[in-house]
This record gives C-alpha cells, structure tokens and sequence, in this order.
C-alpha cells in the first residue's frame, strides 16, 4: 500500500493499543510505524513533525493528519464503515455514541488523574464534577447492557474496554462488577488477544533496541 493510505503511528503499552485494535476490527489496510519511547523516539525531530507533543496515537489518511485519541476513534469507524462500528448519522443510537467516545477524555481521564494525584478539582471550573460521580455514570451505563449502547457493539466498547482494563490493573479504578464483566466482555474478543501478542512482540524488539544502544 502506499504510504498516503494510511499510516498509523503506535508504541506497546500506551494508549494506541485501542487503535491497533479498532483497526483490527474494522479490517482497515494500515502501516504501522512504531516509535520506541525506550530510546526517545518520540521525541526525535522525525516524529515530533507528525505530532509536536510527542504522543501516539497519530495517524495519516490519505494526506491527512489525525491526533488525540477520541478524534481518531470518530475519524476511523467512519472512514471504514463496512463493520457498522459506529452508528451512521441519523440513527439514533449516534449522539449517545458520540457523547461516550468523548466522555472519555473529556471526564474519565481527567477525573482518573487528578483522584491519582490527589488534586481536588474546583468545582466551579471542574470540566468532569468529580470523580465519584464519573464512575457512578459508567457503572450505571455498564449496568444497562452488555455495551455503552445496549445490545449493539461499537468503536467505544474498544476504547472504553481498553480503558478500563488498564485503569483497574493499575488501581486506578476500583474493578465493580459491572466493569469487571464488560472488561472480560470486550477483551475476549480476539482482535484484543492478537494485539496483546503484537504489543508484546514490539515490546521485546523495542526493549532489545534500547538495551543494545545503552551497551
């Protein structure tokens, strides 16, 4: 394929996993380009002209550059929408799809750091509430259905099962049953185990590099 398809830029460990696996699932054609974090990659004058931050997720369509994880999830299930994994504009189901996928960085992501932290957001200028009530809305939307929009399957359940999975691992997030079902729910698929052997192969490749440069 040639490189203005598109080209996805992803490390192991990070929050482009999800991608990997929303690419996965969508069956989309894509070169990966991995950037090693272990040697500094990320922060080479290569890739920092792809993202200035310095963070993956980031992707190339066709010309055109994409970052920030929740713009990435809306762009690729819409740009390949044979798998149906996100409702088409008009359905109804689109605005609460929407309303999730940037929920998440929204709300969860800020409220799961500043609780790590122990910073006490103001609350009149808290983008989320707190963090007691974030949780309290995920759970009770876990609690309505097997996914965030029911019965129906979406680009947010990968971004959302990948999420929670690493935030629970970590203790980051206590592990209720509502989460701890959906999190076995959606990572039984198999497109989350043949990442997890992808990641785990880049990362031995990647640790090698930097134990290689280090000699």
């Amino acid at each position: 394929m040639s490189d203005s398809d598109l080209v996805f830029y992803h490390s192991p460990q990070t929050r482009s996993s999800s991608v990997l696996i929303l690419l996965e699932e969508l069956d989309a054609p894509y070169e990966l380009r991995d950037i090693n974090f272990r040697i500094g990659a990320q922060r080479k004058p290569e890739y920092l002209a792809v993202n200035p931050l310095g963070k993956v997720p980031a992707i190339v369509h066709h010309g055109a550059l994409v970052t920030e994880l929740g713009a990435i999830f809306i762009y690729l299930a819409d740009a390949f929408p044979q798998k149906k994994l996100a409702p088409p504009i008009g359905d109804p189901l689109r605005g609460p799809y929407l309303r999730w996928l940037v929920f998440y960085g929204s709300a969860f992501e800020p409220a799961v750091i500043d609780r790590h932290l122990k910073h006490e957001p103001p609350q009149s200028m808290s983008p989320y509430g707190d963090f007691d009530g974030v949780m309290a809305l995920i759970n009770k939307q876990l609690a309505s259905g097997p996914y965030l929009l029911g019965e129906r399957f979406s680009a947010a359940d990968i971004l959302w099962g990948t999420a929670l999975r690493w935030t629970t691992g970590f203790g980051l997030v206590p592990a209720t049953p509502e989460i701890a079902a959906y999190i076995e729910r959606v990572g039984s698929r198999p497109s989350v185990k043949d990442v997890a052997q992808t990641d785990a192969q880049l990362l031995k490749i990647h640790e090698a590099t930097a134990a290689s440069a280090n000699a």
